[in-house]
């Protein structure tokens, strides 16, 4: 079990980021949360299983189709034993 804290940066918010990506952990079987910030970013963490974190980390990086990421920072953090994903 992994957690990682993701900061994205770009067109990333009014483009179903959030949404997409709760649709996309829950898929993946990834607990945690995803918001947007007030600078226009979109702050997630990501906990379970480190291949199914990895593949969620690698769909932030693109984020949904109208979406445009120009940078992505990932830091590791201590699970916290998330039971879902929720959008906050």
């Amino acid at each position: 079990m992994i957690r990682r804290h993701v900061l994205v940066t770009g067109r990333v918010q009014g483009v179903f980021y959030r949404d997409t990506c709760r649709r996309e952990a829950r898929a993946a079987g990834v607990t945690g949360w995803v918001r947007n910030l007030p600078d226009g970013r979109v702050e997630a963490e990501f906990e379970g299983d480190p291949q199914a974190v990895d593949s969620l980390l690698e769909w932030a990086q693109r984020g949904p189709a109208s979406a445009v990421v120009d940078h992505m920072t990932v830091n590791d953090e201590q699970p916290v034993g998330d039971t879902e994903f929720v959008v906050r």
